[in-house]
Formats: C-alpha cells, structure tokens, sequence
C-alpha cells in the first residue's frame, strides 16, 4: 500500500480499516531504510500512528503540522512525497532528517531542536485567524521537549490567546535519556487513570453548546483541582487548555476517531496520547535510549554494527575524567539538559547519582542552575552540545560571566557535526563566547589535552571555564594513563616547527590535526611550515604569536568554527593591533602580519559526513595544503 502513496491525499482515499497496514509498512520500510543509513529511528517508530491520523483527518498541506524537534517526523516525509528521497536521508545532498521549510509545502515550520513547536503553531494560528483562513492548526511535540522554558511561554500566551489551535503531546516517557522532573511525573499520574476523561466526554456530549456548558466548565476548571484531586489535565486547563485524553496513541483508530471528533471544536485544546517509543521493533523498545540513533544495524536481527576504531569519543573521555575528578573533589557535581548519554555524564550518573543532575530540555535553566550551585560553594561540570548552549546565551553572560563564577562548561559536538545537519553544527560558539569579558575559550586538539583542559579547568577562579570539543573519535593519544599536566589559560604551543617556515597554521581543535598533516605532506614538497596549536582562543596567546610571526609574517588561521569572528576574527584583531602599536612607536613596518583564513563559510551547512564537510569547508588536511599552496603562488 506504501507505494501508492504519493502524499497525504492518497492517504485519504484509502478505507479507515486499512490504515494499520499503512502504519506496519511504514514501520517496516523506515527499520530497513535506518539499518543501512542511520537515523532517529525510535522517536520516528513511535509516533507512526499520530502522523498517519493527522494526515487522514486534516487536510495537509492547507492545515499546519508543526513538528517539536522533528526527529519523529520520518513517517511524515515518507507520507508527503519523499519516500524515494528517504533512502538517502540525513545524506551529503539528501533531504533533511529534521523538517525544512524549502524542502516541502508539507514542512510547515523548520525544526531540529526541542521546544519551538507551540510557539511557531501559535503564531500560525494568530495568521488564520487574522485572515479569516479557517486553515488547522497542529503541534506535535514530545513529553521531553515540553519540559523546555520556551513550551511553558507557548502554553501560556495560547491559553491566553484563545486561538483555534491543537496541541499534541506525543507521551512516551522518555526523550533521549529516560524523563525526569516534576512534569514527568504529573504525566504519569495522569496515565494511571482513564475513568475521569470517559465521565467528562459523556457529560460534555449530554450538555451540549451553549452558555450552560461553558459555565459548568468554568465552574469545573476553578474547583476541581483542589476539591476533586483529580491530577486529569489540570495543569493544561489551568492554562486555558481543553485537555482530551489520554489516548493510546499506537491505535490508529482511536487516533482518528478523536481527532475527527477534536477537529471542529475551536479554541486551545491538548490532546494526551500515550505511545511507545520504538514502538513495533522490540529492540528499539527494550533499549529505547540506544534506540534513538543506533547507527548502523541488521534490520532482521536487530543486532548493531559495531563503529569501533581503536579510538575513544571525546564524550567517553569527558565521562571517565568527570568521574575521576569528582572522586577526587566532593564539591564536583555534574548537569546536563537531557544528554547524559550522548555527553559522556551517564557514568558519573550511575556510580554517583548524588553528583548527577539530568534538568530536562531546558539549556537557560541548567546554566543558571549551575551558576547556584558555584555560588553556591561547587564545582558544576555543565555539558550542553554546541549549538543548543546558543539557547542559553543571555544566562552565560548575565548569571555566570557579569558574576565572575568559574562555571566549567563542556561544550560537545562543537563544529560541524556531521549528519544531523544546519540546526545540529556548533559553528558558532567560537566567534559568540570570545566576546564575552572574563571567559576562558578552550579548545583541545586531542584526548589528552581535553583530560588536561579538565583538570586545569577545577583550578581557575574568575569567570567561566569554556572547553568546546567536537562530536566522534579523537586522535587516537593515549591519555588513560598519561600524566595530569596543568594547562595556563592563554599559552599555546608549536606543533610543528620548521627551519626557516615559508607559513605559520594556527589551528585550533580537530583542526591541528589536519594541519599536522598538511604539514607533513608539505615538508615532503620542500615548503616548511610551522603548526601552531593555539589552544586558547580567549586568552589568546599573542606572545606565542608575535614569537612565530618574527621570522615568518604570513600566518594561515585553521578553526571548525564560523570564519567571521572566531579564531580568524581574534588574529586579524591582534595582527591590526600590533601593526597599529608599531606605526604608534614609529618602529617601521616589520610588524606587518599577513592573515589568511580557512573556517566554516558564512553559510549555513547542511548535512553530510563530518569527513565529506570538513573537506567542502577546506579545513582538512588536503583543503589547508592547497591554500597553502595558493597562497604561495601569489
């Protein structure tokens, strides 16, 4: 039935008892697709019926599906005209794993991180209205990413508005790692029980419209919860929300059977559906947490392909050195906003959960929240991936950095991140934090100077501690057994040093590497240049600079950051300044500094292998020796 369906009408042709064999061939076609070409699988799994009911019900692409996220929204592409397109998803020029508004008509707003979606579905549903359009509008978001600050404002300014707006809350227990919080557990006291719901469903028919029912429900709203103690939706209808459900939403007819009956009733309204994350894949639901990206894998026997390569992720060396060093000080603890698997922390959570905070999807609470604690008298190791600490901007400055509080921030998968695409790339941590007064911008180049950065990192007193390192394998150093060295915020070191060197590469992160490499392949040419590992971007060591530039003034900057304003931007600013101090000193013109620059281009990036896009940005190896090389030819 699958391959008939071209979109969403399509869909809709078809006979209602039919539809779960469309929800199992989806299923099927998307296990078959991920285990050769890896993508959000369990996420995707588990709201296979929801998406399937929307599509049916409403009429898409006129109505507005707004996804949370969009992890879960496989289903959703295959169903609107890019089942073929899926074969090569989250693909160097395949379409998006997250929705895209240029992508399709069907993508009514972009998503890739977590709690957006009632916001944009708000702003929808004031456009209708406004317009007199009539068109539905849907947000789908998840029972994790409704623990972000952003949902609660959604929810606050809609329940206010009274705009004709659905929302649905995809339950499943658990986002990546398994759910925490106070909302967590009110959503499980409210699964417990469907007798409440069946009761008001059957009273609310009964009533009828009118001014009689809305009174009741006014009545209902205000004293039910302090004199009913039912725990059914009394958060939402606090907020001004007609709360449904819940629902299983595995049942694709009790899916559609409610929202045909939801679809017509105007105003706020919730929609609780309870389903299971990787659901009809018993791997991906007896491991949902590794389910939720398991790589590669054998879609009959569920057994995953290992991706060993003899080297450690960073996120295992941040784990294991967080552990040690909170062994060694009671005053480490560790938080992170719902990614203590992917950053490592979920060791330090297991063997000293006392140590441990797992704050939910809220990026602005868990850097306020740790700058309490270093107020509190702590040492907060606060891990929160690249591109979402962007969410948390204003805390950084005003709660940690105006206070001067060594806050310890790891920031992982910083760069280009690979797969996951534009929403996904720390592209712009370095060029953001350096402008911040009394911040510390780390950036090991391998494992052990990431252990070093950490160690070093307890030590510093005065305003935030920033190490950004990116997502997959090191260099493959031994730093398990290595020795501790303390590294000095601001000193940097050669790499690489060359007799008379035609070039000096400042590099920062992965990116020594590389140009470790490019070095080599230079020297076998007869081109000597020098490797200069910067380490610290703020700091930045302008007298290893000045030593480098004495005998060799033309200096090629090398970061997995945005060009503008990152380690580029820092050079060009020093070598402007120093020229500008030598004209001031009627010194000549030896200080004359010639800056070139390789990053990540003042674009946004989209998905393909961290190896396919560090070569299209020319910060690889083969990339830095052709600059070089151009660069000479001059």
């Amino acid at each position: 039935m699958l391959a008939d369906i071209s979109s969403p009408e399509d869909l809709r042709k078809i006979e209602e008892s039919r539809l779960g064999e469309v929800c199992s061939e989806l299923r099927e076609y998307m296990i078959d697709c991920c285990a050769t070409n890896p993508g959000h699988l369990g996420s995707s799994l588990g709201a296979v019926e929801l998406i399937v009911g929307i599509h049916y019900i409403y009429q898409t692409p006129e109505d507005k599906l707004v996804f949370d996220v969009s992890h879960q929204a496989y289903a959703h592409k295959i169903l609107t005209g890019r089942r073929e397109a899926f074969r090569n998803n989250r693909k160097k020029e395949g379409i998006s794993g997250f929705t895209r508004m240029d992508e399709s008509p069907y993508d009514a707003f972009g998503a890739g991180h977590a709690s957006t979606s009632i916001s944009a579905a708000l702003g929808y549903a004031s456009a209708a209205k406004m317009k007199g359009s009539g068109e539905k509008v849907i947000a789908l978001i998840g029972d994790g990413a409704l623990t972000g600050g952003m949902a609660y404002e959604g929810l606050n300014n809609a329940g206010w508005g009274g705009e004709d707006l659905l929302i649905i809350l995809n339950d499943n227990n658990i986002s990546i790692d398994k759910g925490i919080g106070a909302l967590h557990n009110y959503l499980l006291r409210i699964t417990s029980s469907r007798s409440y719901n069946r009761t008001k469903d059957r009273l609310w028919h009964l009533l009828g419209e009118g001014w009689f029912r809305r009174f009741i429900q006014k009545v209902v709203r205000t004293t039910k919860t302090f004199f009913v103690r039912s725990p059914k939706g009394g958060f939402f209808e606090s907020m001004g929300f007609r709360y449904f459900g819940p629902i299983d939403g595995n049942n694709i007819g009790e899916v559609v059977n409610t929202l045909r009956k939801m679809r017509n009733i105007k105003g706020p309204k919730l929609l609780h559906a309870i389903t299971t994350k990787g659901k009809g894949y018993t791997p991906a639901e007896e491991d949902q947490t590794t389910w939720h990206a398991p790589g590669l894998f054998d879609a009959v026997s569920g057994k995953r392909t290992s991706s060993a390569k003899g080297r450690d992720r960073y996120q295992n060396v941040f784990g294991e050195v967080l552990l040690q060093l909170a062994r060694q000080d009671e005053r480490i603890v560790g938080i992170t906003p719902a990614m203590a698997s992917g950053c490592g922390m979920n060791l330090l959570a297991e063997q000293m959960p006392e140590r441990f905070y797992d704050v939910g999807i809220a990026e602005e609470h868990a850097v306020t929240f740790s700058a309490g604690l270093c107020a509190g008298g702590m040492i907060p190791f606060c891990n929160i991936y690249s591109s979402f600490s962007q969410r948390a901007y204003d805390q950084i400055i005003h709660d940690c950095a105006l206070q001067r509080l060594p806050v310890i921030f790891c920031f992982d998968r910083a760069g280009l991140v690979g797969e996951d695409g534009a929403t996904h790339h720390g592209a712009f941590d370095l060029a953001a934090y350096r402008s911040i007064p009394d911040v510390v911008l780390a950036a090991p180049s391998d494992e052990l100077e990431l252990k070093n950065m950490m160690h070093s990192a307890v030590q510093h007193k005065g305003g935030p501690y920033i190490i950004r390192y990116p997502r997959g394998y090191g260099e493959g150093v031994e730093w398990r057994e290595a020795p501790v060295t303390p590294l000095e915020p601001g000193k940097g070191r050669v790499a690489v040093e060359a007799e008379q060197p035609l070039f000096n590469i400042v590099a920062e992160g992965p990116c020594v590497g590389a140009a470790v490499r490019a070095a080599a392949a230079l020297k076998e040419e007869g081109i000597p240049v020098r490797v200069v590992d910067i380490r610290f971007l703020k700091p930045l060591d302008e007298a290893l600079l000045s030593q480098v530039v004495a005998d060799c003034p033309r200096v090629l900057t090398v970061e997995d950051g945005c060009l503008k304003g990152g380690l580029y931007g820092a050079v060009c600013e020093w070598a402007a300044a120093r020229s500008a101090q030598a004209i001031d000193e009627k010194t000549g013109c030896d200080a004359s500094v010639q800056v070139e620059g390789l990053g990540i281009p003042d674009r946004f990036i989209a998905q393909g292998t961290q190896q396919e896009l560090r070569h299209d940005c020319k910060i690889d190896a083969d990339g830095i020796t052709a600059r070089i090389h151009t660069c000479l030819s001059r």
